[in-house]
């Protein structure tokens, strides 16, 4: 049903539809904006123990690269 849909020549439509739209000054902005929103989207949707681990290690390392005072 959707085979084909994006093929280059679509993408490149809607790549002009966007720019006509939006701007040449406006589009860089808002794919940093979407690129931004899929990163946190992709952390928030982390497993909970998974981020756990990550921000316990990360901790660890920090406590280990800080200067000790004698």
């Amino acid at each position: 049903m959707f085979e084909g849909l994006l093929q280059p020549m679509h993408l490149l439509i809607i790549f002009g539809i966007a720019l006509l739209v939006f701007g040449p000054k406006k589009l860089p902005e808002l794919g940093k904006g979407i690129g931004d929103a899929i990163r946190g989207f992709k952390f928030a949707i982390q497993d909970p123990a998974d981020a756990s681990a990550k921000n316990t290690a990360a901790h660890e390392h920090e406590k280990e690269a800080r200067p000790t005072s004698l």
